[in-house]
């Protein structure tokens, strides 16, 4: 058992997502690593964020942005900016464009960074830069081995990634050490050239304890000691408004009950908190933007 305070260590992407639609354009805090770690302090759960930002405007909001909602921050100022993530829904099916901040996003893994993954019973991991090597290196080696307590989801985006090959290999470099692994339709259609459920099956039979499939609109699903247990999208009432950030609020919302109650050791337990991360994910869906919404 865990207490729910215990921290958890997010490592990864901080940006502006840039929204063009027929209405105009908006900016919005966003970025994967950064959805879960603000996400789980809305679900109560203490959080360090480990990101690059810019010494600019756009990394100034970052910052407060975190700050307003109770998140340590650790930050790496990169020499090209902030990241930015183009969004344009101009033309039916969202087409995704990142600054050259993001193409070359890289973290500083110094002191402060890894008294913030020792302090940690759980490190996270979300679009990270997995395809440089180095980088992979870098986290590997800040991760304690003596036990798994590693959470990564991989969230290739096509517009950052410059090498498939290197970003598997990177990816399937930290397996090994993972509690907990979250995937969804596009890292096994990106990666792998596979269906989810392939991609699941492969990493379970890795050895990895518990994978978490996320399938859109087919819900969830969760592979633990050889079982699969599957909840489908919550119902909830209101319209769905933006997808933008429901794979992250499952995310969040898994991790926080890993936190507050230690690992399920039941189907029956998985699906309870499967059962709430739909929710959670269902709530968020009915906001503009990614920030994590409870029902």
């Amino acid at each position: 058992m865990r207490p729910s305070s215990a921290p958890v260590a997010v490592i990864g992407d901080a940006l502006i997502d840039e929204l063009r639609d027929p209405s105009g354009t908006r900016d919005f805090v966003g970025g994967a690593a950064l959805n879960v770690a603000v996400g789980l302090a809305r679900l109560g759960v203490q959080t360090t964020l480990i990101a690059m930002i810019g010494d600019d405007a756009d990394g100034a909001r970052i910052a407060e942005f975190l700050d307003q909602h109770g998140v340590g921050f650790v930050r790496t100022i990169g020499p090209n900016g902030t990241s930015r993530a183009i969004s344009d829904r101009r033309a039916g099916e969202p087409r995704y464009v990142f600054n050259d901040a993001a193409q070359k996003r890289a973290i500083d893994f110094g002191p402060e960074a890894q008294q913030a993954i020792d302090e940690a019973p759980y490190t996270l991991v979300s679009c990270f830069p997995f395809d440089d090597l180095d980088q992979v290196d870098q986290l590997t080696a800040s991760v304690p081995h003596d036990r798994r307590r590693l959470i990564v989801d991989p969230n290739p985006r096509s517009g950052m990634l410059h090498s498939r090959e290197r970003f598997v290999q990177g990816f399937e470099a930290v397996t090994g050490f993972c509690e907990l692994i979250k995937v969804g339709d596009d890292d096994a259609r990106i990666l792998y050239g596979a269906g989810l459920d392939e991609l699941v099956s492969r990493l379970a039979d890795a050895g990895v304890p518990h994978v978490v499939g996320t399938a859109g609109r087919d819900g969830a699903f969760v592979r633990s000691r050889s079982e699969i247990v599957r909840r489908p999208v919550a119902d909830l009432p209101g319209d769905v408004i933006d997808t933008m950030g429901a794979g992250d609020a499952v995310l969040a919302s898994v991790v926080e009950s890993l936190v507050a109650a230690g690992e399920p050791d039941s189907d029956a337990a998985w699906g309870v908190v499967l059962d709430r991360a739909m929710r959670v994910a269902a709530a968020t869906c009915r906001h503009e933007g990614a920030l994590l919404r409870v029902p």
